[in-house]
């Protein structure tokens, strides 16, 4: 059992940078997901992480796999499709769904042709992908640095992410915090989204946000309890994940979102709000 479970992590310094790597995303990422379940903006995690491909690909592009542009092209790229949709969306009669759906997959499709008119098919799999094996000490300083300040935003606008999330008309109403708020979360979605892209490729970045999140609604109802869920299944997730890919030998990304994928469903099942306990007949207390 410990050469199964511990050796890897002791032998290998590319596990030990994997298995921090996701750990720091697991605990910056689910708590953003659980805003965008509670927002109903789910899908719009998705569209983002796909929303960020032009970007890393021009940054690829110019750089080579030099951390650094790949980045700032990401998030520059993410804020403006995230504006953009939003503006549509306000000024035209289109809704914010469909906005953001041509905004996404106009961005995945230029993102693909960049990637492909200058460089590899190795390549277009690294980008789309990702490698959290690959991890490097400056991939990892980015994955903290944004893992710091989406806990430092979280801290401090709590109470306003909260109420925006679940009565944005009412924040509206009562101050002015309700479009900074919104702009804020949106950032700190395509900043974790540009982290995740490092370690699991802009397809599959979304699903540490995601799947732990959804996962956490089937076991409390309380945003703190969903948060703090969230991180569990998604850190567990990542250990197991890493362990599979390396006594496997499977791709260690795919690794990662499939046992996310069995933990939602597993949760679907047997959760205290899932479909099990749902079937059971309530108890009901009778009173003479």
């Amino acid at each position: 059992m410990f050469d199964w479970l511990i050796s890897p992590f002791l032998q290998y310094g590319f596990m030990q940078r994997a298995l921090f790597g996701s750990i720091v995303l697991s605990v910056s990422c689910a708590p953003v997901g659980v805003f965008l379940m509670l927002r109903r903006m789910s899908l719009t995690g998705d569209a983002m992480s796909h929303a960020i491909l032009p970007g890393a690909a021009l940054g690829f592009l110019l750089f080579g796999l030099d951390i650094l542009p790949m980045t700032i092209g990401g998030l520059l790229v993410g804020l403006l499709v995230a504006l953009g949709s939003g503006f549509v969306s306000r000024f035209t009669v289109q809704k914010e769904d469909a906005s953001m759906a041509a905004f996404y997959l106009i961005s995945l499709a230029v993102g693909v042709l960049l990637v492909s008119w200058r460089g590899s098919s190795v390549d277009l799999m690294h980008v789309l992908f990702g490698s959290v094996l690959a991890l490097n000490n400056e991939a990892l300083g980015l994955i903290v640095g944004i893992a710091v300040l989406t806990f430092v935003a979280l801290i401090v606008f709590w109470r306003a992410l909260v109420a925006e999330c679940l009565d944005p008309l009412f924040l509206r109403s009562v101050s002015r915090m309700g479009g900074p708020v919104h702009l804020l979360f949106l950032v700190l979605v395509v900043l974790n989204l540009v982290g995740g892209f490092q370690a699991l490729g802009t397809l599959l970045s979304v699903g540490l946000m995601m799947l732990p999140a959804v996962a956490a609604r089937f076991w409390s109802n309380d945003v703190r309890g969903l948060c703090l869920i969230a991180i569990a299944i998604a850190v567990v997730s990542s250990l197991c994940g890493l362990l599979l890919s390396y006594h496997a030998s499977m791709p260690s990304g795919p690794a990662i979102i499939m046992v996310a994928g069995v933990a939602y469903i597993l949760s679907a099942l047997f959760g205290r709000r899932g479909m099990l306990a749902s079937a059971l007949p309530s108890r009901r207390h009778k009173t003479a």
